[in-house]
């Protein structure tokens, strides 16, 4: 089952250090006008070739512009296996508008 994560939570995970990885399952371009740090970018069309690249034992948090294709890599995560992962509620979108007002929208 996928889980769901709000900005405001994930902003808080950011800043206490807390131990989770970040997977942007956006297109190149959208990685480079905006992304969080730490993120790892597999696109979602490559993600059924990579996911292998992330580590099953860390909670994981997917996220793309407005959660539609991160709740899809979540849930292909969750077939594979991945015990927990979370779905970013409204994308780097919602992040920007709810947590980071920092963050440049498109």
């Amino acid at each position: 089952m996928v889980g769901r994560i709000d900005p405001q939570e994930l902003s808080e995970w950011l800043r206490s250090g807390k131990d989770f990885q970040l997977l942007d399952v956006r297109e190149p371009w959208e990685f480079e006008a905006v992304h969080l740090p730490q993120s790892v970018l597999i696109p979602l069309g490559r993600l059924p070739g990579r996911f292998t690249e992330l580590d099953r034992g860390k909670i994981t948090v997917a996220l793309c512009h407005h959660g539609v294709r991160s709740l899809q890599a979540a849930a292909f995560l969750v077939s594979q296996g991945f015990a927990d992962v979370r779905n970013l509620a409204g994308g780097i979108d919602a992040y920007a508008l709810k947590a980071d007002p920092e963050l440049p929208r498109y």
